[in-house]
């Protein structure tokens, strides 16, 4: 009983520590603020290849915004990085911050 206990614990800590590794793993975009619809919360920004969205090539794109506070700290032509995760409704930046 022991023993399918501890391989029990060791397989929900693999993973635990597996899932984790992806979600640090996140790949931060560059791009540029094109536009801001803070009534639609939604951003567009230029970027560069997206490659956690599949996106080999840059493009323009229209993003939903998972909080509509982050509209507020950025302008259009601001420089920005950016994650991403693609849903059901589309693609919504998750984390947002001006490039440095």
């Amino acid at each position: 009983m022991n023993r399918i206990i501890r391989i029990t614990a060791a397989l929900a800590l693999t993973l635990g520590v597996a899932t984790g590794a992806l979600a640090a793993g996140a790949a931060s975009i560059s791009g540029e603020v094109k536009k801001i619809d803070e009534g639609a919360g939604k951003i567009t920004l230029k970027h560069g290849p997206a490659k956690s969205l599949g996106m080999e090539e840059p493009m323009t794109m229209v993003y939903r915004v998972k909080d509509t506070a982050m509209l507020k700290q950025v302008k259009v032509g601001d420089k920005v990085t950016f994650e991403a995760e693609e849903a059901a409704s589309g693609y919504t930046v998750t984390k947002m911050e001006k490039a440095k």
